[in-house]
């Protein structure tokens, strides 16, 4: 089993990139390395990280996000792994538009489980592919920036940048 690690160097800070397949299966901020790095040993077992052998092409279009093509993570194949029910969460969170944000509630009602606010909250904060699956994009019912893994201010940064709040 093979995941090759990388890293790419962000507006935000490190990010650490983890292929699998040649697919993104992990991005997380390297300063927030635990809960990426449980993720895959959950999914994987213990595995060696492998360094990538060439600058990913995934680090291309993560260059083109943070220079200002937002919609540019939208080509980005990704393999998250999951359950039935996450990969359900993380894909309503790969629709949600660019520029737009939605509620726990809104994307419970999305994936059709309305009453299932806590389990879509959980599923947002163990998703291991951050901004590309834009858990970053889900609010409180409120208005108000609840909870990432990166920090509040990153979340913050990330939807003035695609353009979400002033």
């Amino acid at each position: 089993m093979t995941l090759e690690h990388s890293t790419f160097a962000s507006p935000l800070g490190e990010l650490t990139v983890v292929t699998h397949g040649g697919r993104l299966a992990g991005l997380g901020f390297s300063d927030c390395g635990t809960p990426l790095r449980r993720s895959l040993e959950r999914r994987f077992g213990r595995v060696t990280p492998t360094a990538a052998s060439a600058p990913s092409p995934i680090a291309r279009v993560l260059a083109a996000y943070f220079a200002g093509d937002v919609a540019a993570l939208d080509t980005i194949d990704v393999d998250p792994g999951g359950t039935t029910f996450q990969q359900r969460v993380w894909g309503a969170l790969r629709r949600i538009p660019v520029g737009q944000t939605v509620s726990y509630r809104d994307l419970a009602r999305t994936i059709g489980a309305p009453a299932a606010v806590r389990a879509v909250g959980a599923a947002n904060g163990a998703n291991p592919i951050g901004i590309v699956v834009p858990c970053h994009r889900v609010i409180g019912a409120d208005g108000a920036l609840h909870g990432y893994a990166g920090g509040l201010a990153r979340k913050r940064w990330l939807l003035r940048h695609e353009g979400a709040i002033a």
